[in-house]
């Protein structure tokens, strides 16, 4: 279930987001009504999770007196370690449809975007595990202290050079522990290349936009798809292949 989190920054309810994703994705959400949610360090970047190079220069001024070195160390593996265990689902926040999107993240010619807004994503969350959801922030990894102290901001910070997404992220995390501790030792407790979390597949998906260059029957297989599992949002094309207005 969607939890509220004072580091995460979310958007307004009628905030419109959209997830770009291919054929397989879409039919494998319909089959189990469940959101993949993909593990940290398997996102592509490898400055996922990770702290700025101003943490790394300010750590001994701001804690010389208070938090041993050692222990700063532990703390900085401790997350290191704790991007196999972060889960996350990637969603782009505009008002309108990104022909960017589309290419760096779907197809033009077979891919589909699903529509919804922040107010019935995260509603639609109806697994019993936490899901935590907030913007990303684009930040000079060079100069930008990103706060630490808690176990998601690292989360929450991406390179300006991918400021074009403008992400929303929903984040789980399966921490393991062992008498009662956390143990991230415990590789069997780590999943596979990400998890899946139950959705109300009414309130996710308000809509499917079909890539703008698909062939007709494309849009015809998505149409059907779409009823076979009951799903009542629109499907539409992308409003990229329309005509354009000569007078």
């Amino acid at each position: 279930m969607y939890k509220e989190h004072s580091v995460f920054n979310t958007p307004p309810d009628d905030a419109v987001l959209w997830r770009y994703t291919d054929f397989t994705k879409f039919v494998s959400l319909l089959e189990k009504s469940a959101l993949f949610f993909a593990r940290a360090d398997k996102l592509g970047d490898p400055f996922e999770g990770t702290f700025s190079r101003a943490n790394k220069t300010l750590r001994p001024i701001l804690y010389a007196d208070t938090i041993p070195e050692m222990t700063l160390r532990g703390w900085v593996e401790f997350m290191r370690n704790l991007r196999r265990f972060t889960l996350i689902s990637c969603w782009h926040e505009s008002s309108h449809e990104s022909a960017a999107m589309w290419r760096l993240y779907s197809r033009e010619t077979d891919g589909i975007a699903i529509k919804t807004k922040f107010g019935s994503f995260n509603k639609s969350f109806t697994s019993n595990k936490d899901i935590y959801i907030g913007k990303v922030s684009y930040v000079d990894y060079e100069s930008y202290f990103i706060p630490e102290g808690d176990v998601f901001s690292t989360f929450l910070h991406k390179r300006q050079s991918f400021n074009h997404e403008r992400e929303v992220r929903a984040i789980a995390q399966t921490i393991p522990s062992k008498d009662g501790k956390i143990d991230l030792s415990r590789t069997k407790d780590i999943v596979g290349s990400g998890d899946y979390y139950e959705v109300d597949l009414s309130l996710l998906v308000q809509e499917v936009v079909v890539a703008p260059y698909a062939d007709s029957w494309f849009l015809e297989l998505i149409e059907s798809v779409a009823a076979r599992y009951n799903l009542e949002a629109p499907v539409v094309r992308s409003i990229l292949a329309d005509n354009p207005t000569w007078g």
